[in-house]
């Protein structure tokens, strides 16, 4: 079979999904439908937006299909009619087996973690958070558990001691594509050999949930590496927060960039806040300060923090 009788329907939302399906268009390969999240209001007008998957879908005059529930028989219906040999998952909703079982050469998912590591829908963030050294991208058959199928491919990248999960997540977006691609022509081959994940001691696993607001409180109960690694595997988004006192109130800042400030060795409670109200602020870890070196005031930009200080005139 040719490349261009491959018949691909692709599943994915966020714009980490559309590199993959951008590569797979480009590279010559048949992707006869997409499927994404339905659009949502956002904004102040409320207005319907597309999710970066559907625009490129359009714009590539892809057919488009946006189910509220995928168990729902008019959408299993409507996805069978295209008679996909192959789907591939990228960044979307956990899938029920009527879906993934259809195409004859099954369902496969680019998961950005070294699996079995980083399960979840977070991995990019977590690894980060927790002072990893080296991540990277895999492709998996998908099977009942969630990210828990035999591995098909992985490839393995480090992660600098200051890069932020923006960072991380671009050049995974870019390697994962390029993954995507390796795993489908392996698969049009019939040269592509399924292995099992590893299996580790409980103790040793590494989980991904998903992050809420509130997970991205910054806890200064902790050492400044830990702080440290917490600001940049939330930065630039969802980004990390904290409630501190500035000009005589309490305000939540959020925190895009901080830094162990090495030369401060006054002692101090852990969240206590020092600023000279012009060129520095910084909180109190357990084992020293964090300068907070790019931060977002209420109602205001992102900014330099010495910036923010001066506009506050404290």
């Amino acid at each position: 079979m040719k490349k261009e009788e491959l018949r691909i329907v692709y599943m994915g939302t966020p714009e980490f999904a559309v590199e993959s399906l951008k590569a797979l268009v480009e590279g010559g390969y048949n992707v006869v439908a997409v499927v994404t999240m339905p659009d949502k209001p956002a904004g102040r007008g409320h207005k319907m937006q597309f999710s970066p998957v559907k625009e490129y879908a359009l714009q590539a005059g892809l057919p488009v299909l946006q189910p509220e529930k995928l168990k729902a028989e008019d959408f299993i219906s409507e996805l069978r009619s295209y008679k996909a040999d192959l789907q591939i998952v990228v960044a979307f909703r956990m899938l029920p087996e009527a879906v993934w079982t259809m195409p004859r050469l099954g369902t496969f998912n680019l998961h950005a973690s070294l699996l079995p590591q980083y399960r979840g829908a977070a991995p990019i963030n977590w690894a980060v958070i927790n002072g990893e050294t080296e991540t990277g991208i895999t492709t998996f058959m998908l099977k009942h558990e969630i990210d828990t199928g035999d591995m098909l491919l992985q490839e393995r990248i480090s992660i600098g001691q200051d890069e932020n999960v923006g960072s991380v997540h671009d050049r995974l977006m870019t390697l994962g594509a390029g993954l995507v691609l390796k795993t489908v022509d392996l698969i049009l081959a019939g040269d592509v050999h399924p292995m099992p994940q590893p299996q580790l001691p409980a103790d040793e696993m590494r989980p991904a949930p998903k992050i809420f607001k509130e997970t991205c409180e910054a806890n200064f109960n902790q050492t400044t590496s830990q702080v440290h690694n917490f600001i940049r595997g939330l930065s630039p988004h969802p980004t990390a927060w904290a409630e501190l006192t500035l000009g005589g109130e309490k305000q939540v800042v959020k925190i895009f960039k901080a830094a162990p400030a090495l030369n401060d060795t006054t002692e101090a409670p852990a969240g206590t806040v020092s600023t000279d109200g012009k060129h520095y602020l910084r909180v109190r870890c357990t084992d020293g300060w964090i300068d907070l070196q790019e931060i977002q005031l209420p109602g205001k930009k992102r900014m330099p923090a010495r910036d923010a200080l001066n506009g506050m005139r404290l």
